[in-house]
């Protein structure tokens, strides 16, 4: 193995300029593939971070799955239902001390209780349609992502005394209020209630800076003439991952549709696993082009040394001492090139990581979210040697399917 070895070594030093020119392939391959994994990864994993921060983990509602049965299903096995009336069923969560308190049992995280319904805002004679959420301020701090995207006041503002509401900056300016103004908010039923802005909130999605009124539970509950009741339990959870099992766990436990962050968002999800189908297609395709050029020296290699190869066999050398000789070789530049690739990626992560966007709507610069992981080197590095392995078994294989005495009688 160390004479094959030694072999291995003088046919690409024997080579020098075209082995480097090929090395080089495969490094800016290796390199540019972990820089382009490092970026795709990035942003999708802020992506996701922001898409788990800005909703609940689990969202339990006071709807079903499936519609409940009519009482004649039980007694008929064929029945047809025709001009019935609808009842003005204002539904809310069955029991709500209790379902909270069996989920606080052991759900791992905050178990936020919430009453949720429409409204009006109006204020100097502007009127706009908002959602207004009702919550128990000391959990929702620790349950909602606005919490840390209060410009002025926060939720705990909401127990200062009187009736209260923090909302969205871009809500605020739509009406033309500000901090300390009182806002009226008039619910589905027509009542009004005027109430003292005490907090500001930008999120940076204009749709709930807009749109969104937050207030205390038992406020919320005289608004919408609802006593002791409440329509959503939302779970903010230690492990997001885990949303499915605990999910599945709840709805079961309680009968209320639960939802999870990943089954409302499962035409994204599965957007981004075929976006990173396609990154490591593109990336392989990089790679395999770069094999080539290992392709091109090995057969150029096995083609000069034909000679050499007669005189090995002809000593007593296997042809799979033949294969294993020029699949080294192959190895080798494919292994130096993978080498000199993580330098270069590391460069690039640097480069791109160090890049600033100055974006007016947001007001602050960002920078691209790069993603450090060693599976990046490591899958760059496997396909690199991957289709140095193919370019150099491909010729290595030809060649020791040579005749000896057909090569030293000058027959090829």
């Amino acid at each position: 193995m160390r004479l094959l070895l030694a072999l291995a070594v003088a046919h690409i030093r024997g080579r020098a300029r075209q082995t480097l020119v090929a090395g080089l392939g495969v490094a800016l391959g290796v390199g540019f593939s972990i820089a382009m994994a490092a970026l795709m990864q990035g942003s999708q994993d802020d992506f996701v971070r922001q898409l788990v921060d800005t909703m609940p983990h689990v969202e339990i509602t006071d709807e079903t799955r499936a519609p409940a049965p009519q009482p004649a299903e039980a007694a008929y096995d064929v029945v047809a239902f025709s001009n019935l009336r609808i009842v003005d069923d204002r539904r809310g969560i069955a029991n709500p001390t209790a379902a909270r308190a069996r989920l606080e049992a052991w759900v791992p995280g905050t178990v936020a209780p919430a009453l949720v319904t429409q409204g009006v805002a109006r204020y100097a004679g502007r009127d706009a349609g908002v959602t207004v959420t009702g919550v128990e301020p000391e959990i929702e701090e620790r349950a909602s992502s606005v919490a840390g995207d209060f410009v002025q006041g926060g939720f705990r503002s909401l127990d200062a005394g009187g009736d209260n509401v923090v909302i969205g900056d871009g809500l605020a300016g739509k009406l033309g209020a500000t901090l300390g103004d009182t806002v009226d908010i008039v619910s589905p039923s027509g009542l009004s209630r005027g109430f003292r802005v005490v907090g500001l909130f930008h999120t940076g999605a204009r749709a709930r800076d807009e749109g969104e009124v937050y207030m205390a539970l038992r406020t919320a509950r005289i608004l919408a003439e609802r006593p002791n009741v409440i329509n959503r339990i939302r779970l903010r959870l230690e492990d997001p991952d885990a949303a499915p099992a605990i999910a599945a766990r709840a709805e079961a436990g309680l009968g209320y549709k639960a939802v999870s962050w990943q089954e409302a968002n499962e035409a994204i999800l599965e957007a981004l696993v075929i976006r990173n189908f396609i990154m490591y297609t593109v990336v392989a395709a990089i790679l395999l082009v770069a094999g080539f050029g290992i392709f091109n020296i090995v057969s150029t290699i096995t083609h000069e040394k034909a000679r050499d190869i007669a005189i090995l066999k002809s000593l007593g050398f296997a042809e799979t001492d033949m294969r294993r000789l020029f699949l080294i070789e192959g190895l080798a530049i494919g292994g130096a090139g993978a080498v000199l690739g993580w330098a270069i990626g590391y460069g690039l992560c640097l480069a791109l990581g160090s890049v600033r966007f100055e974006v007016p709507e947001l007001g602050d610069a960002t920078r691209l979210p790069l993603a450090w992981s060693p599976w990046h080197y490591a899958i760059s590095s496997a396909l690199a040697l991957g289709a140095a392995g193919i370019a150099g078994y491909l010729p290595a294989r030809r060649a020791a399917r040579l005749n000896p005495v057909d090569i030293i009688r000058g027959a090829t």
